[in-house]
C-alpha cells in the first residue's frame, strides 16, 4: 500500500488529537506504527520531516503511553534546528527526561513549568492525571508508613491538598507526627471449589443434558 506524503501524514496526526482530544487509549499503537511508517519513508525517500510537523504532540503522545525509548529515539532524530528554536518541544522532552531518570518531583515541575498550548493541554493534562494515579499505586504497593513531605513530592502536591487526598483514598494521617498510614489493597485469593460443590454441579449439568 502506497503511503501518505509527510505533509498529509501531518494533517492526519493533528485531525487525529483535533477532534478526540480524550481518547487517548490507542495512542501507543498509533505513536508507534506512525514513527516507524515515518522513519521507513524518509529513509526510502531521503527527505526530512517538515518544519510544522508537530514534534511536541508526537512526544507528548509517546510519554503518554509509557514508551520512553521511542520519545528518546524521536527526540534524537529531530532536526536540530526544530530542537533549539521550539520551546514547546523542548518543554515536552524534558517530562521525557525527569521520567528517564525517574526524577518523581521532577516530572510534575517539567509540566507545571511550561505554558502549554491549545493543542496540546489536554494531552498533557490526561498524563498528568494518569502519571499521579500510577505514583498512587506505587507508594500503595511499596510503602506501609510515609511522610508527608514524601507523599507530596510524589504525587507532585501541596502537603495540603495530598493529606486531603490520601484522607479521602482511606489512608491514616498523623498530624503530630506528620507521618501517613497507606491502607492496603486486599489482595484476592483464588477460591478453590469444594469436591462435594463440583460433584452437584456436574450431576446438574447431567440432568439438563438428560
Amino acid at each position: 500500500m502506497e503511503s501518505l506524503p509527510i505533509s498529509a501524514t501531518n494533517s492526519c496526526f493533528k485531525l487525529h488529537f483535533a477532534f478526540n482530544p480524550f481518547k487517548f487509549q490507542k495512542l501507543r499503537l498509533f505513536s508507534h506504527s506512525l514513527s516507524l511508517s515515518l522513519i521507513a519513508q524518509v529513509a526510502a525517500e531521503g527527505v526530512s520531516f517538515q518544519d510544522d510537523w508537530p514534534y511536541a504532540i508526537h512526544l507528548l503522545a509517546l510519554i503518554y503511553a509509557g514508551d520512553i525509548n521511542s520519545a528518546r529515539f524521536l527526540w534524537k532524530s529531530m532536526p536540530v534546528a526544530v530542537k533549539e528554536s521550539n520551546p514547546e518541544v523542548i518543554a515536552a522532552w524534558k517530562i521525557g527526561q525527569k521520567l528517564w531518570v525517574r526524577d518523581f518531583g521532577g516530572v510534575y515541575e517539567a509540566i507545571r513549568g511550561y505554558e502549554w498550548s491549545q493543542d496540546a493541554e489536554g494531552l498533557v493534562a490526561a498524563f498528568s492525571d494518569l502519571y499521579t494515579k500510577k505514583m498512587f499505586q506505587l507508594l500503595q504497593s511499596a510503602y506501609s508508613t510515609i511522610s508527608i513531605q514524601d507523599t507530596a513530592l510524589f504525587l507532585g502536591m501541596s502537603e495540603d491538598d495530598v493529606t486531603t487526598y490520601v484522607l479521602q483514598q482511606g489512608w491514616v494521617v498523623d498530624p503530630a507526627s506528620q507521618m501517613v498510614t497507606v491502607k492496603k489493597q486486599p489482595i484476592v485469593t483464588e477460591q478453590k471449589l469444594d469436591a462435594s460443590k463440583l460433584q452437584s454441579l456436574t450431576e446438574y449439568v447431567f440432568h439438563l443434558e438428560h
